[in-house]
């Protein structure tokens, strides 16, 4: 068996495997940002959050961690919720969303890094599984099992958003939200209950994304600095709001991220991917699934 193949089908494996882990990071800011317009910088900090929750349920109670993500994801859903709240009253009800807002989830980004800080030091935490560690071969194909879980769990996620944006009154009105607020008023349902309900999912979608992160490696309060580039380019790059085109977007991002780790070095990884969304914005602006 030539040594160039193997090598070749294996970083198709892993990139694929690490772009949906990708699409489980950035599914909450293509709500956000995507959908909303809420430029929600601090989201990998809610993410880096979840991982610690999800390390102290596994440590503490030896519940899995994405077992644990789910229990708190009514909790992520309230603290998204609170947050919105606090954000239309201070700033979007006043129509100052724009710099200010940003200011707003900086400072949520920072003190939440600074409150993990004290709580836990800046050791890096860990998690057991029995999926960490083994992985599933097929022919000369490897599936490492801390990789190819999170990446089902995450294609689990978006076809259970996908399916209630699509299917219920809710997630319509959601869609329509940032296209003609009037109509929906029309259709009986308040534009800031739909907003609110919103945001508080892309919050809760960093607990399961948290807990996904902390099976895939160790982390430290300031990890979630390496995923805010990365997601706001995947949001991008897929089309604003679209749900489909940021699964896309996340499996190229991690393709060409994998190619260039295996066969040039790691250290190029992050200078290609973003080159190949420069590109792909200065062709298509809209993003490979945008109007």
């Amino acid at each position: 068996m030539d040594i160039s193949y193997d090598l070749f089908i294996n970083a198709v494996i892993a990139g694929l495997l690490l772009g949906g882990f990708y699409a489980a990071v950035t599914i909450g800011v293509s709500i956000s940002f995507g959908i909303l317009d809420i430029v929600n910088i601090a989201h990998p900090a809610f993410i880096i959050l979840g991982s610690y929750i999800a390390y102290i349920l596994n440590t503490t109670f030896g519940l899995d961690p994405i077992l644990a993500s789910l229990i708190v994801l009514p909790l992520f859903y309230a603290l998204g919720s609170a947050i919105y709240q606090v954000y239309y009253q201070s700033f979007e009800r006043r129509g100052q969303e724009a710099l200010r807002g940003l200011a707003f989830f900086f400072g949520l980004l920072f003190i939440t890094e600074v409150l993990l800080i004290l709580v836990f030091g800046v050791d890096y935490r860990y998690v057991e599984a029995a999926y960490i560690g083994p992985s599933l071969r097929l022919g000369v194909m490897d599936f490492p099992l801390r990789m190819l879980v999170p990446c089902l769990v995450s294609l689990a996620l978006f076809g259970a958003l996908h399916v209630y944006l699509s299917r219920t009154f809710i997630g319509r009105a959601i869609a329509a939200v940032s296209q003609d607020q009037l109509a929906l008023q029309l259709m009986a349902a308040d534009p800031i209950r739909i907003k609110r309900i919103a945001f508080a999912m892309s919050i809760a979608t960093a607990s399961i994304a948290g807990a996904l992160l902390i099976v895939i490696q160790p982390i430290e309060p300031s990890v979630g600095r390496e995923y805010i580039g990365r997601v706001f380019a995947i949001c991008v790059l897929g089309g604003l709001g679209s749900l489909p085109g940021t699964l896309v977007a996340a499996m190229l991002l991690g393709l060409f991220e994998s190619f260039t780790s295996t066969f040039y070095g790691p250290s190029w990884a992050p200078a290609v991917s973003f080159g190949f969304l420069l590109l792909t914005l200065a062709f298509r602006p809209a993003g490979l699934f945008g109007r």
